[in-house]
């Protein structure tokens, strides 16, 4: 189980530690040392702490890597193996390890559990514990019950939620400068330690919101639920214009100037993915069923998503239909661009489909193929978007990188053995694309 901890330096910093080096986790304590404190990263992962020694993060994201060399640097972030000394030696405990969907679609906390027990069995004085992990409503009285079951002294500590809201490829400054930091909490002890842990970021547009800790926990996962529902409702909507011969970007644009509505997560393509909607999704229907409440709004969000990344199978088959033996290319292999991640990628969907009906597969990513090469076979990799054209039938988009917009059509044609593209992200205008040769489809145009 992987840790990161944060000693306290001089002046207002805080002795915080932060269970978790992965994504969440590795974020939120590198910030937190490059805002002054001294951060001790812990995990039992030794090959992860020697790379994270040399400034090497287990994951991409913009900016981390040079964030993280400047705070080795400048000896406010180290790294160790030890859980005791991490807890010991903290006032704020930050709890950001996965909680992955099990068998049944409801989140694992076995991390979680496995952490509250380390805290009570280490804990020295008063703690507060975060949980920065996305669990369901419930889980903070778990952890407090965790902790008093394992503690061998008699210590005082408070459990408080406060739920992150990073978006893969913009993390830095989603923490840095967030819209909101929210904070559920019991006591004002932890109210006031949180305040001050977080002060330096805070502003008036962007203010510390204080709830009940039950509140804080149903806040994210219903903040993921509402935006996976506008992105599967402007997939629907974008199918209404296939039919009819609309346009998807016109409908978005006219709903979007609504005030009531705004213009973000209106965009039609071909599903959602990543490590956050796909779970946290499910587990929030599990929590609605278990507390007697109706979810087929987001069953039918959730149903929608699945039938999305379906559908660029039969606009390819439209402009190429004989697929046995053709090659196709595939730009873009992560759920969305400035990540590698590919947990719930559509691309994973739409390759699959592919070879079954007898496709040779040619990919690109800027920064996914190494993540692509665990998870994928009998898919050759190519290290430019025109090189990747090579031999192909068809180019299919499935990740919006700002590098494709602006590639020559010409050339593009050119590379290409049959001039035909499924653009799965409306990446390209359909009258430029049809004008410059190409046999065009886009999403909902």
């Amino acid at each position: 189980m992987p840790f990161i901890y944060l000693f306290k330096g001089k002046g207002n910093n805080m002795k915080i530690s932060v269970f978790g080096s992965g994504y969440v986790g590795l974020i939120v304590g590198t910030c937190l040392a490059d805002l002054g404190n001294e951060v001790i990263c812990v995990d039992i992962d030794e090959d992860k702490i020697e790379n994270l020694k040399k400034a090497i993060p287990p994951i991409y994201e913009p900016g981390l890597q040079d964030l993280l060399k400047r705070n080795i640097e400048e000896k406010r972030i180290s790294f160790t193996t030890n859980r005791e000394e991490a807890i010991k030696n903290s006032e704020v405990i930050f709890i950001a390890v996965g909680t992955p969907s099990n068998n049944d679609n409801k989140a694992d906390l076995s991390f979680v559990k496995a952490v509250a027990a380390d805290i009570g069995k280490y804990m020295n004085g008063y703690k507060v514990i975060v949980d920065k992990s996305t669990v369901p409503v419930g889980t903070a009285d778990m952890v407090k019950d965790i902790v008093k079951e394992n503690q061998t002294g008699s210590h005082e500590f408070d459990v408080v939620s406060n739920p992150e809201f990073l978006r893969e490829g913009t993390a830095i400054r989603d923490f840095t400068v967030p819209d909101r930091i929210v904070i559920g909490a019991d006591s004002e002890k932890a109210k006031k330690i949180m305040e001050r842990l977080y002060k330096g970021i805070a502003r008036a547009d962007k203010p510390i919101i204080f709830t009940d800790v039950k509140s804080a926990e149903i806040i994210k996962y219903a903040s993921n639920a509402m935006l996976a529902t506008r992105i599967s409702f402007m997939n629907m909507v974008a199918n209404l214009c296939e039919n009819a011969g609309a346009d998807v970007k016109a409908v978005a644009n006219g709903i979007g100037f609504d005030s009531r509505i705004g213009p973000k997560f209106l965009q039609a393509g071909i599903g959602y993915g990543g490590s956050c909607f796909p779970k946290d999704i499910n587990a929030f229907i599990e929590t609605l069923k278990e507390n007697n409440c109706d979810a087929s709004i987001l069953e039918a969000v959730e149903s929608v998503n699945k039938k999305q990344k379906q559908s660029l199978l039969p606009k390819i088959k439209k402009l190429v239909p004989e697929l046995n033996g053709k090659t196709i290319t595939i730009w873009g292999l992560a759920f969305k661009p400035k990540t590698d991640d590919m947990r719930e990628a559509p691309s994973l969907k739409v390759i699959s489909q592919l070879q079954k009906e007898g496709v040779v597969i040619n990919a690109f990513d800027p920064e996914a193929e190494g993540t692509a090469k665990k998870i994928l076979k009998n898919v050759n990799y190519f290290k430019t978007p025109y090189d990747a054209l090579e031999n192909s039938s068809c180019l299919v988009i499935i990740t919006e990188w700002n590098e494709f917009r602006d590639l020559d059509k010409q050339k593009i044609k050119e590379f290409m053995k049959e001039p035909n593209i499924v653009d799965g992200r409306n990446v390209y205008e359909p009258e430029e694309m049809k004008e410059a040769g190409f046999n065009y489809i886009g999403v909902g145009r």
